[in-house]
């Protein structure tokens, strides 16, 4: 066994060198296009770092449509280390992108535009290639709201802020971190994401209840084994496209099935099922979403299931019902002290009556006034367009902070320590 690891991972790890070759060629060749579609020397005010592989896209595109309003007041670019993350980027993003594979590249980049503020949508190692620089200020913004652990690492104190979602998320700072000056630190914005609905919807409503499943991936520890589509999934879809009154949109994580192959064969096994449901009703306008856009999908759907993840803090923001599967690894970490602790469970032994659960929670009066108090602790006020003011507004002050201290102390950006400037963003390959 030991040498059969040994021999996947040595393949594994071939397929990724051979893959990031070939990006970095297709790159090289598209270097006009690049230069294109970087900004302005001397223009960039705010950048957004983002140093992981193309895997890991969801977490920055969700940020595009606030990305693109603030750069109406202050120019905004994204920084790509990855060649596969860039191909993307450059395709997508609504502002300027930037490749700085290497150390060298990355000093380029900071030297040549008047950064105030960069954002980090994640926690990556390579953040703090980024960070060595100072005369800006760092921010951390993560790539969604949820009580995950993840929510609560010990790494948030590496930035000088984190724009957090609201109450609920200071609460759960102060419980985990030791000397953290929340009041100083952490800066409630909301969700700036809401204001912004992205993509279409794929069909045309009608008197069929739209109910979205969103599970997350199974993890890579015990501890984080939020996932439910092996032991839920593959009973609670079946039992939507059977009720001939449902409309299922199954949005995975799109990382799902990469740890385990039993939670891919499961994934697969749902896909299967709703392309058989259309192929036997095509009125039935069921969904498999792997795409790229995140927001029609909460605004329209009635009744929503998620596990416990960013996306069930994402459907809270909109106000409507609601659904979590409670995971069935006994390790897995719950943390009940907030919204958790009040939300409306689905087991997976009840997964099969799926249809009576949902039934039961849009009936229930008392059920969305829970929900409207969790809605105001998560995220403030969610009237249009006061996240994005309170987002906007924050980053102004950080900008305005900055300029004043590099007017009494006019001198470029130094990294703290030398860094090899032949290092790169994709781990050499």
């Amino acid at each position: 066994m030991p040498l059969r690891r040994d021999l996947s991972l040595a393949r594994g790890l071939a397929r990724r060198a051979f893959r990031s070759r070939q990006q970095r060629r297709r790159l090289e060749r598209l270097d006009r296009e690049r230069v294109r579609r970087a900004p302005e020397p001397g223009s960039v005010r705010v950048a957004v770092y983002f140093a992981d592989t193309s895997v890991n896209m969801y977490q920055i595109r969700q940020w595009y449509a606030p990305l693109a309003h603030l750069a109406e007041t202050f120019p905004v670019a994204i920084v790509s280390r990855s060649p596969g993350a860039m191909l993307a980027l450059m395709e997508e993003s609504p502002v300027p992108v930037v490749y700085a594979r290497q150390v060298a590249d990355l000093e380029a980049f900071v030297e040549a535009h008047p950064l105030a503020v960069t954002l980090y949508v994640n926690q990556n190692a390579k953040n703090f290639q980024m960070m060595r620089y100072g005369r800006m200020w760092h921010v951390f913004v993560n790539h969604g709201e949820s009580d995950k652990m993840y929510m609560t690492t010990n790494q948030f104190k590496a930035y000088d802020y984190a724009f957090v979602a609201g109450d609920a998320a200071r609460e759960r700072l102060a419980a985990a971190l030791w000397d953290y000056d929340l009041d100083a630190r952490a800066v409630p914005v909301g969700r700036p994401q809401a204001d912004h609905t992205a993509g279409d919807v794929p069909f045309s409503p009608d008197d069929r209840t739209v109910v979205l499943y969103a599970p997350t991936w199974e993890g890579d520890r015990a501890a984080a084994a939020y996932g439910s589509i092996a032991s839920h999934g593959t009973r609670l879809v079946p039992a939507l496209l059977a009720s001939g009154r449902h409309r299922v949109i199954y949005r995975p994580h799109p990382r799902s099935g990469v740890v385990d192959r039993d939670y891919r064969r499961a994934h697969e096994e749902i896909v299967a099922a709703v392309a058989a449901a259309n192929a036997a009703d095509p009125t039935a306008q069921h969904v498999y979403d792997a795409g790229g856009e995140l927001g029609w999908q909460l605004a329209v759907a009635d009744v929503a299931v998620s596990d416990i993840s960013a996306m069930v803090y994402d459907r809270l923001a909109t106000g409507r019902p609601l659904v979590v599967t409670r995971p069935t690894s006994p390790l897995a970490d719950v943390d009940e002290r907030g919204y958790l602790g009040s939300a409306e469970w689905l087991t997976a032994d009840d997964a099969s009556q799926v249809v009576e659960v949902l039934d039961r929670v849009q009936a229930d009066p008392e059920a969305q006034g829970r929900l409207q108090h969790w809605v105001r602790h998560h995220f403030g006020d969610t009237a249009p367009g006061a996240a994005t003011q309170r987002f906007e507004a924050a980053v102004a002050r950080l900008v305005a902070r900055r300029d004043e201290y590099a007017a009494r102390d006019p001198q470029p950006p130094r990294a703290i320590e030398e860094a090899d400037p032949s290092d790169t963003g994709d781990d050499g390959l």
